[in-house]
């Protein structure tokens, strides 16, 4: 394909795309295919002569788009969304043009430069101080066993890396029982092991880490010969958007010497919303802070905002510097290679340097503001009802529910029969052992109507099994 036949099949693409866009009302949310019906239309062997595009884009619609879950789809209330907005799109087309590889200053000066800058502007529309300083990672698992590494590290003087682990102490991190799984994986991958990570019980509404549990098993670990390291808190964690105390945590972490890592992957967006911020009150205080942009804000995956207290901490842990790697310039530069385990690296500050400036800080607000008014206006529409129950309040979009009385059972075969319908989009969880369905809004484009639609979906289908 020459550049001159690139302009004509990319316009195509972009009317294409508005298109799809415009029509997803119109579509079932999850894909409503059986496992195997793409892979049986797609060749065991690759083509030996080209193909044309226009005949490709023919076989994209009829094989690819039906086993197509639309994430982009303003009535998606399952998982937390990973949004697209249209300039954010435009971005990474752009991006994807020009396709540099941005793993130092020299190699990509105006990524570098303003990713500083873009995460300069997070942090501030966060409200967090701006002694933090940011990285963007690929997503909040990356930020996170970065950081579960740094604890790693900085527990053993920096000789994990040089020595390996066998004949070093025990690690111990500490986290609640509502985290995301991620920081089980980052827990495996960094070495320390499952049975060292020691997960504390959450209490309240909130779900909150325990903090007289926590400092008691830190004194225990202490007295049977374990090495405590770091503890991973959570503002809004993924089941049912648990929040922890972080005060608390912070003031056991700086009484006890430990590294502290806050996941506040999809509520972390809301704070800029000031009017949100208590729900992670005591943030400012922490080591390390990751959020995705591409949940909440806006920008497509993959895009998450890391802060740190102290880089040189993070660097110590993943800086490797070959004669091949070295930037030989004047003045100081930053190469976020060093920050990242992966050394390759994308141009992911562009989408959000067009995000912010197209929409404006307030016009985001604006969106987050929306969509928690309607969340929370259609869990009060269902607890009026007398045969639903509310098993979580809504921690800003985000709560659950069942049918009164309901078994597991009978509330998964909702779950599913509500999904096989195709108009809405929900998942379920556990809280407190018991299975609950999880309501969650946060698609970029969405609109109150679409929160009617879902009422009229649960009601109508719930009542008809």
């Amino acid at each position: 394909m020459s550049w001159d036949d690139f302009a004509k099949h990319a316009t195509e693409a972009a009317e294409w795309g508005t298109r799809y866009h415009n029509s997803l009302r119109d579509r079932p949310v999850r894909a409503q295919t059986t496992p195997g019906d793409i892979a049986a239309q797609l060749d065991t062997h690759p083509p030996e002569t080209g193909t044309d595009l226009g005949t490709i884009m023919a076989d994209f619609n009829t094989v690819v788009m039906p086993g197509i879950t639309h994430w982009q789809h303003p009535r998606f209330f399952a998982y937390f969304n990973s949004n697209a907005a249209p300039a954010s799109v435009l971005a990474d087309f752009l991006a994807a043009i020009i396709a540099p590889q941005c793993m130092l200053w020299q190699t990509s000066p105006a990524a570098t430069e303003m990713e500083t800058r873009m995460m300069e502007w997070l942090c501030q529309g966060l409200g967090l101080p701006d002694s933090y300083q940011g990285v963007i990672q690929d997503s909040a698992s990356s930020a996170t066993l970065a950081a579960v590494l740094t604890m790693r590290e900085r527990a053993l003087n920096w000789a994990g890396n040089q020595h390996g682990l066998p004949g070093q102490p025990t690690l111990r991190i500490y986290c609640s029982d509502q985290v995301h799984s991620s920081i089980d994986r980052a827990i495996w991958v960094a070495g320390i092991g499952q049975d060292n990570l020691v997960k504390i019980r959450s209490i309240g509404a909130l779900r909150s880490l325990d903090r007289i549990a926590l400092q008691d098993a830190i004194n225990k670990d202490r007295a049977a010969g374990f090495l405590p390291a770091g503890i991973i808190a959570a503002t809004g964690a993924t089941g049912m958007g648990a929040c922890d105390d972080l005060e608390a945590v912070t003031a056991i972490a700086r009484a006890e010497s430990l590294y502290t890592h806050l996941d506040a992957a999809w509520a972390g967006t809301a704070m800029i919303c000031p009017e949100f911020r208590t729900l992670w009150a005591g943030a400012d205080q922490f080591d390390s802070i990751v959020f995705n942009p591409h949940k909440w804000l806006g920008a497509q995956f993959d895009c998450a905002a890391h802060f740190l207290r102290d880089p040189d901490l993070l660097r110590q842990t993943l800086a490797i510097r070959p004669e091949y790697l070295k930037t030989h310039a004047q003045g100081d530069i930053t190469d976020y290679s060093e920050w990242s385990i992966p050394l390759g690296r994308r141009f992911r500050a562009l989408k959000l340097w067009f995000l912010m400036r197209h929409y404006g800080m307030e016009g985001l607000r604006t969106r987050i503001r929306n969509h928690v008014r309607w969340s929370q206006a259609l869990c009060a529409r269902l607890a009026a009802e007398p045969d639903f129950d509310i098993a979580t309040q809504p921690i800003l979009s985000l709560w659950t529910f069942k049918v009164a009385r309901a078994s597991d059972a009978h509330t998964q075969r909702l779950v599913d029969a509500i999904n096989d319908d195709g108009r809405i989009y929900l998942t379920q969880t556990l809280v407190d052992g018991q299975k609950v369905i999880r309501f969650t809004a946060g698609q970029f484009d969405c609109e109150e109507r679409d929160f009617d639609t879902a009422f009229d979906t649960i009601t109508e289908i719930a009542r008809a099994l």
